[in-house]
């Protein structure tokens, strides 16, 4: 998932155990997406800092910076509230397959998607900087 200051949310689910593989497509489909070059926060994700993903990185400096989370410092990251607050929309969920599961949380992060004040709320209580958005 990509969030912006801003409140924007960009998703990207995998029905598999995120690799490297994932990350580069994720990370693709952001710069189209979002469309100029980004800082990329992350945490400590084996997948994020493989040599594979790193390289990535290099080869493409004019695209991505990275800057990493402490460990175990999920207060300090937005996209965390974002997940907590999609978990706790789909407490009660019983669905009847991975397809249903998928549909579930590509909808209630589409409904979070539309309510972007959170998401700054998110960025504010993490204590990070967000001047200029209202």
């Amino acid at each position: 998932m990509a969030i912006t200051p801003d409140g924007r949310l960009y998703a990207r689910h995998f029905r598999t155990s995120i690799s490297s593989r994932c990350v580069i497509q994720a990370l693709r489909f952001f710069r189209r997406k979002i469309g100029t070059p980004l800082l990329v926060v992350w945490d400590r994700l084996n997948a994020h800092r493989s040599r594979v993903t790193t390289d990535f990185i290099a080869s493409h400096a004019h695209d991505y910076a990275v800057a990493y989370l402490p460990a175990y410092a999920p207060e300090l990251n937005p996209e965390e509230q974002c997940n907590a607050l999609v978990k706790r929309a789909m407490a009660n969920a019983l669905p009847g397959s991975v397809d249903d599961l998928h549909r579930l949380a590509r909808r209630e992060f589409g409904r979070l998607k539309r309510h972007p004040e959170m998401i700054v709320r998110f960025f504010r209580h993490a204590g990070l900087s967000v001047t200029g958005i209202p």
